[in-house]
């Protein structure tokens, strides 16, 4: 039973890294869940509450960045809710168009939602870069915390 329930914390753990990229699958929740896992199966011995506590801060912090980045590059660029909106359906209809599509999808949805708010090009133009390198640095910033959580439930069982 305990090794059924390692390989269900490291299958967590690793679909967490990959959700991290994916808007489909929450990445860091996934990685906490994993590494609360594998604390509980022996006890919090190895992998203590402390090390599970400081995970937690960090999963938190890779959802508030997820956010917080997107929002920054909008309200930089001045974009409307439609423009917002519009990036997290082209970030929806990323997962279903490869990464190609994952990658600039957000960009176009926030140019398509803006220019139907306010029927400027150059606008629409503006606040979809904007917003999609406020997408993008997000990403990176949860991909770094999201590693990081790796790396110290790696430590933790090394160490």
């Amino acid at each position: 039973m305990t090794t059924l329930l390692w390989a269900v914390a490291v299958a967590m753990i690793a679909v967490g890294v990959v959700g991290t990229v994916l808007p489909a699958l929450p990445g860091a929740a996934f990685v906490l869940g994993g590494i609360a896992l594998a604390a509980w199966i022996d006890g919090f011995v190895t992998i203590s509450g402390f090390t599970v506590g400081v995970v937690a801060v960090l999963a938190v912090l890779a959802f508030a960045a997820d956010y917080v980045a997107a929002m920054l590059g909008a309200k930089k660029a001045g974009a409307s809710r439609l423009a917002v909106a519009g990036a997290a359906i082209g970030t929806v209809a990323g997962v279903f168009t490869g990464f190609v599509g994952l990658l600039f999808m957000p960009l176009a949805g926030a140019a398509i939602g803006e220019f139907i708010a306010d029927r400027d090009l150059m606008r629409a133009g503006k606040v979809g870069i904007a917003t999609w390198i406020g997408l993008l640095l997000g990403t990176a910033v949860k991909v770094a915390l999201v590693f990081t959580m790796v790396g110290i439930f790696v430590a933790a069982l090394v160490f």
